[in-house]
């Protein structure tokens, strides 16, 4: 079952450590001139919202937001996801970590553990999105066994229209905690169900829509 990380010297250098790692990745996309990103830990920005199924290894969600592009189509998605890949390789080789894993949904890299304190092993988990009028999509890549029969596509997260807005109102009325409780609900619902197809930035959305829904 999931449960919140509640280990703060840990949860801060884990924030501290992965954060670090997506920063520099998107200073070297942004010093180059193929498009204009942000990065935000899931749930764009929210905080709090690290979980563990467990004792098992923490996977740090972030999206990478494209803002912008320049020298590359938006709908080309198989050059937009290889692009990052290889940006993404370049900071983590840098640093000392190996390359990435291209899943369906996410970047991967390798697992990792603290020396000292925490033994807890995570990772970074990568989603690359974009926002539109209709709302928040993410850039998925169906493997079929043969490389160049794979699709890239954009994948259109539901009832995601108007999520910024819908979190603020939600903070300013001091319901926030609703927000943790029932993002943590979904992530065991779809835990027992087996359901492989509602990553965190899903239960995320999910959650807010509900809160908002209740209450306003």
């Amino acid at each position: 079952m999931y449960h919140f990380i509640e280990d703060k010297d840990f949860l801060k250098k884990l924030r501290s450590t992965c954060s670090n790692i997506v920063n520099q990745l998107v200073q070297r996309i942004n010093n180059d001139s193929v498009m204009t990103v942000e990065a935000h830990l899931v749930g764009s920005g929210a905080r709090k919202l690290e979980t563990q199924n467990s004792n098992e290894p923490v996977d740090l969600d972030y999206n990478l937001n494209i803002l912008k592009t320049h020298e590359i189509d938006i709908n080309d998605c198989r050059k937009i996801k290889e692009y990052v890949r290889k940006q993404f390789n370049i900071i983590l080789n840098n640093n000392g970590w190996e390359d990435c894993q291209d899943s369906t949904s996410v970047l991967s890299t390798e697992y990792r553990h603290f020396k000292h304190g925490n033994q807890t092993s995570f990772k970074i988990d990568l989603a690359i999105v974009g926002e539109s009028q209709k709302g928040w999509s993410r850039l998925i890549h169906d493997k079929t066994g043969f490389v160049a029969l794979d699709r890239y596509f954009w994948n259109e997260a539901p009832h995601s229209k108007g999520l910024a807005s819908k979190v603020d109102k939600i903070k300013s009325c001091g319901l926030w905690e609703s927000v943790r409780e029932t993002y943590l609900d979904k992530k065991n619902m779809y835990l027992k169900r087996q359901d492989k197809f509602h990553p965190s930035f899903n239960c995320y959305i999910e959650a807010v829509n509900q809160v908002f829904s209740q209450n306003f």
